[in-house]
């Protein structure tokens, strides 16, 4: 019999078809994340579940199924700070993810924020649709060359890497960054003790760290106050690394030169103080929103869940 999996998320229609080859399948296509009472459900009701981002399965949750039926939640993304791994390993619970299929995804976006918030791109679109562009002028919109300007990034994982290499390679960009250990990179880096340290030196500072306890409001008034006032900030982590009340506070007071976001503390909720700034360019979470990155993802997912169930070490294992 095959074992029941319960796919949170409506998938490409490919992730379906693979997974279906090897498990009974059960898809919503509600949309949303699981609510609590679901949560709980997923758990007591199926043997694997492959969860998404804000599908949140605290410690509480675990508390309240203390036996779960499910044995691995194979999780669609690489951030997993939404699922309690130590309290899923006391109730025998495997967690996966999916690195490497987000990584390139992710740094093109990185990308594509630090060259809209710098060049005010999103700015200069509203105008033109608004029909308020009045025509070419030397001075119009003067935003801040990318090409040469020194890139700080937090978090030399494989996406602060892959940002950093297109920052060096792709713009004449010196490289400075922030990790608990110092990188063997195949590209020259400055590496800065504090996270303060590397705002008060760079012109662009990323955001590409972990989410979780140990970074949450990493990026806080002391950091934007440290930047200089022509610098910018991009984050394509997660939305709680950052203190949203002060990065709108910094944006306001023209302490900062601009921010790119792709996410946000409480997503989806933006706050309307963010949505009206003109110094602020903001994505809807579009990270690896390509076709081809998510049916890789998913299919990783899937690998995931078929090495578990054939009783080998599931490939990304958390």
């Amino acid at each position: 019999m095959l074992k029941r999996l319960l796919i949170t998320q409506k998938l490409p229609d490919r992730v379906i078809e693979a997974a279906r080859d090897s498990f009974d399948v059960e898809a919503r296509q509600a949309g949303g994340v699981l609510s609590a009472e679901e949560l709980r459900w997923a758990l007591r009701g199926f043997d694997a579940v492959l969860p998404t981002l804000g599908d949140v399965f605290s410690a509480e949750v675990f508390a309240d199924v203390p036996k779960p039926r499910a044995r691995i939640l194979a999780n669609f993304g690489v951030g997993y700070n939404h699922i309690d791994v130590a309290a899923a390993g006391a109730a025998g619970v495997v967690v996966s993810n999916t690195p490497g299929a987000v990584t390139d995804a992710t740094a093109d976006i990185a990308m594509t924020l630090i060259l809209m918030s710098c060049r005010r791109a999103a700015e200069g679109e509203r105008l033109v649709r608004a029909g308020q562009w009045t025509g070419w002028t030397p001075v119009q919109m003067l935003g801040q060359h990318v090409t040469g300007r020194t890139v700080g990034i937090v978090g030399m994982g494989r996406i602060g890497q892959a940002i950093a290499r297109r920052c060096h390679y792709g713009f004449n960009m010196p490289v400075a960054y922030v990790n608990r250990s110092a990188r063997d990179l195949d590209f020259p880096a400055t590496r800065y003790d504090t996270v303060q340290d590397l705002a008060a030196q760079v012109d662009i500072l990323v955001a590409a760290t972990p989410g979780g306890a140990e970074t949450y409001h990493l990026f806080d008034a002391s950091v934007f106050a440290a930047m200089k006032p022509t610098a910018h900030f991009v984050n394509i982590s997660r939305g709680e690394v950052v203190d949203e009340a002060a990065l709108i506070a910094a944006l306001q007071d023209n302490a900062i030169g601009g921010v790119g976001l792709d996410v946000y503390e409480q997503e989806p909720h933006v706050p309307e103080a963010l949505r009206v700034l003109d110094n602020a360019t903001l994505l809807p979470h579009l990270g690896t929103a390509a076709l081809e990155v998510r049916e890789n993802m998913g299919m990783m997912a899937v690998d995931n869940l078929r090495a578990f169930f054939d009783g080998k070490e599931p490939p990304n294992r958390v």
